[in-house]
């Protein structure tokens, strides 16, 4: 018996394809190129930061100076709690009220679906005099519950599990109903497993964006028992200490090296979660 390999055909040279590819792989050395400064200055001593000379040796030292130049332990405990408080809690408010406006035929759920998707097209930066005054006369500015409050509402994460919600088949809830099933046991064991990549991709995203968030923290907190890491990183910069870049790329690398660890172990179910709500 003979055995036939069909080999793919080889696709023609195109210069439009040739232009593209190096488009994008310039496009990603720019965007990677930061980085790779940060690297450099961080692994080497001070005297080589500005002769780029191959042969410079290396050190670990500054990492270990960054390290003790402010107290990193307690930025990474604050950044841990306020991002998990802010995820969780947008979580849980997002998936019921997507679940209300869903099944509990609400008469104005089409206008109170609108007046949450505003909150989407008002940028937070606008409201951090309000939010400031809201905080303060609530008691709870310089704490994490202060910096986590504004968040917990997210019409982003509402947007994206209603429209999962919608594409679940009301069968499967009756069919619960009739069993004697409740609302939270419908939720728990029907909803909330088949939205599951929905809820990886944006609380992806929220970690994200809540671990680099810099400006509302700086606002709201005072002391270092609230600071997280994006406003204690601002110590290496200040005037009066001068600018000490390898101490500013080791406190970068050690800032930014747990997401960058994340999206590398998350990466396949990061796309792919994005993926199924786009289809969605």
């Amino acid at each position: 018996m003979s055995m036939t390999i069909t080999l793919a055909p080889r696709r023609p040279f195109s210069v439009g394809r040739l232009c593209l590819n190096l488009t994008i792989w310039t496009a990603a050395l720019l965007w990677f190129l930061p980085i790779l400064v940060a690297v450099w200055v961080a692994i080497h001593p001070a005297s080589e930061q500005g002769s780029f000379n191959l042969f410079a040796p290396l050190t670990l030292q500054n990492f270990i100076h960054a390290w003790q130049a402010a107290p990193f332990g307690r930025y990474f405990l604050n950044t841990i709690m306020l991002v998990l408080m802010i995820v969780i809690c947008q979580l849980v408010l997002a998936t019921m009220a997507a679940y209300a406006l869903v099944r509990f035929g609400l008469k104005w759920s089409g206008v109170l679906f609108s007046l949450i998707l505003l909150q989407l097209m008002i940028s937070p930066d606008v409201l951090i005099l309000n939010n400031y005054k809201t905080i303060g006369a609530f008691g709870l500015r310089d704490s994490l519950l202060g910096i986590a409050l504004p968040y917990f509402a997210s019409a982003f994460a509402i947007f994206l599990l209603r429209q999962t919600f919608k594409s679940i088949p009301l069968v499967l809830e009756e069919a619960a109903i009739v069993e004697g099933a409740s609302r939270f046991y419908i939720l728990r064991r029907i909803y909330i497993p088949l939205a599951k990549p929905i809820y990886v991709a944006f609380a992806l995203v929220s970690i994200s964006f809540h671990w680099n968030d810099f400006l509302w923290p700086l606002v709201i907190s005072d002391s270092v028992n609230v600071r997280p890491l994006t406003v204690g990183l601002q110590l290496f910069s200040a005037p009066e200490q001068g600018v000490q870049w390898a101490l500013i790329g080791a406190a970068t690398l050690i800032t930014s090296l747990p997401l960058l660890l994340l999206f590398l172990v998350f990466q396949r179910q990061f796309v792919q979660s994005f993926m199924r709500a786009g289809i969605r």
